[in-house]
């Protein structure tokens, strides 16, 4: 099962980033021949190709021409990385000092925040200058 889904990710990889999803147009190519050949039943398989794709024409199936397999090349997703000259790993050691911490009581044997009832309820006050 593992090699089944490596492949299948290898081939889903090279068909999105490489020439390879041109292969998937052959159909394509195979139904053109057809109709060419029932127009022209002497032409061959190497006619064929020669007049699509050594000295193509603008004719009247021109749109489905342009459907064939590299025919048409699109921009492929391109990827660089690159490393500065300078790039280096250091690695620094260090002491942590350990951190003290202090209980400090929030809550009463209640279990409500000190101070809070008795601030809510108090009216606003207002110093007069």
């Amino acid at each position: 099962m593992k090699k089944f889904v490596s492949i299948f990710l290898l081939m889903l990889y090279l068909v999105s980033t490489t020439e390879l999803y041109q292969l998937l147009k052959i159909p394509e190519l195979i139904e053109h021949y057809i109709e060419h050949k029932k127009l022209n039943p002497e032409m061959t398989l190497t006619a064929f190709l020669k007049t699509h794709y050594d000295h193509p024409i603008k004719d009247g199936d021109y749109g489905k021409d342009q459907k064939l397999p590299f025919i048409i090349h699109s921009a492929l997703l391109t990827l660089i990385f690159t490393i500065n000259q300078g790039f280096s790993f250091e690695l620094v050691t260090s002491n942590f000092n350990s951190l003290t911490f202090h209980k400090i009581p929030s809550k009463d044997e209640d279990l409500y925040y000190k101070g809070f009832l008795s601030s809510v309820w108090e009216p606003p006050r207002f110093t007069f200058v």
